[in-house]
């Protein structure tokens, strides 16, 4: 037997199986060069590379640990490693690590079929994978599930445009998001998550509801929507959103306010990020009247929005001060940043429109919510499939992290 020996351990869990084998190699005084183990249903999966120091003899050893384990009643393998093997392995560790991660309302076979087929011709090998979300029990229904897989990967991808592309294809084929990061230290260490509000907060574009509600809705609607697929500058689509709405009753504000839901998961997601003392911003286009209530009730610790204007208890057209458009929502990105004394790195940025992709660009993780064609292919990742609890799952925090 070789000095090296990768030992494989399969069979049924339970407490002290690790003990055992480690305290029987620790009589002969032998090194652990790696380790692993997974349990899927009580079902064990470890397996320990050993080095087994010169004034051992590997025979003893290999008869003592397969005693043993017939007293464990679990399988075991018996595998030498090449020294020459050995130290190829160790000099790929310099190799860049990804994380994969998959978020659905569940995990079908043929979503990692086609994820890992991706990875194999990108180059890409998986080392690891790992559920992220918590058991779901069965008959559980889909509209209320959540499902996570993470993959850690090795490697560099040969043609990263065409990786992004092919996982873009296989979200809207399979109703899966994908998303693909570098693993670094910034990953596990983010401090500030920026927001936009309408239609990523809130489900709902405010300045649409204004609109219903003053009788102008078909006409702002349209500009809405040639704004958000980027056919359209933010600034001249809101001036010519707002001059629809001059004269509408401000205490109406107040109405189109109560009735405007928060978006699936925004309150989960932002108790747990207060939980890990991240600090939160909203960062939006639209307005402070509704950024405020957003801020007193969730606990927002930076708003930057655009102000109405009001006169005599109704609204000019106008705003007060500048408008938020794209440019200063990734200048008020770097401003937060530059206060709480962070890198753009620590910064997660979320957002579903075209106006959003500055900032997203910016932020270490931009995250396109359920945001048209245009800001998907902008964007690095995309969240389309869950509510946006599901970026907890993009930090790497399984759901007993966090709190429901």
């Amino acid at each position: 037997m070789r000095e090296i020996v990768l030992i494989h351990v399969y069979g049924q869990d339970r407490p002290g199986i690790m003990h055992a084998l480690t305290a029987k190699l620790a009589e002969y005084g032998v090194d652990i060069l790696d380790i692993g183990q997974a349990v899927i249903h009580d079902s064990l999966s470890l397996s320990l590379m050993i080095k087994i120091p010169p004034e051992s003899e590997s025979a003893p050893i290999i008869k003592e640990v397969l005693f043993l384990a017939h007293e464990l009643d679990v399988g075991l393998k018996f595998t030498p490693v090449d020294s020459d093997e050995y130290e190829t392995w160790v000099a790929a560790q310099g190799k860049p690590r990804h994380i994969v991660t998959l978020l659905g309302r569940k995990i079908a076979a043929s979503q990692v079929a086609a994820v890992s087929q991706v990875l194999t011709e990108a180059g890409l090998n998986i080392e690891s994978a790992h559920r992220l979300s918590g058991r779901a029990p069965l008959g559980t229904e889909l509209s209320r599930s959540r499902a996570s897989v993470e993959f850690s990967v090795r490697g560099t991808p040969s043609d990263p445009n065409a990786l992004r592309e092919s996982f873009l294809a296989i979200s809207s084929e399979l109703e899966v998001d994908i998303a693909f990061q570098e693993d670094n230290a910034f990953r596990r260490n983010r401090r500030l998550v920026a927001f936009d509000m309408d239609s990523t907060l809130i489900q709902a574009e405010v300045i649409d509801e204004l609109a219903a509600a003053y009788g102008v809705g078909e006409q702002v609607s349209a500009i809405t929507a040639a704004a958000m697929r980027g056919e359209l500058d933010f600034r001249e689509s809101l001036r010519r959103r707002l001059a629809l709405l001059k004269g509408m009753p401000a205490d109406r504000l107040e109405e189109v306010a109560g009735r405007i839901p928060l978006t699936e998961g925004a309150e989960r997601l932002i108790r747990n990020l207060k939980r890990f003392g991240y600090k939160i911003a909203i960062i939006s286009g639209g307005f402070t009247f509704f950024g405020r209530r957003l801020q007193e009730s969730l606990g927002i610790d930076y708003l930057y929005a655009n102000e109405l204007e009001i006169a005599d208890g109704r609204l000019t057209g106008g705003v007060q001060g500048g408008i938020v458009d794209a440019a200063r929502k990734a200048e008020v990105l770097r401003e937060i940043a530059a206060r709480e004394n962070i890198s753009l790195q620590q910064v997660i940025a979320v957002g579903d429109g075209a106006n959003d992709l500055p900032m997203l660009g910016l932020a270490g993780l931009g995250i396109a919510f359920h945001a048209k064609p245009v800001v998907k292919r902008g964007a690095r990742q995309s969240i389309s499939t869950l509510g946006l609890d599901s970026i907890l799952y993009l930090m790497g925090l399984r759901d007993r992290d966090t709190t429901l």
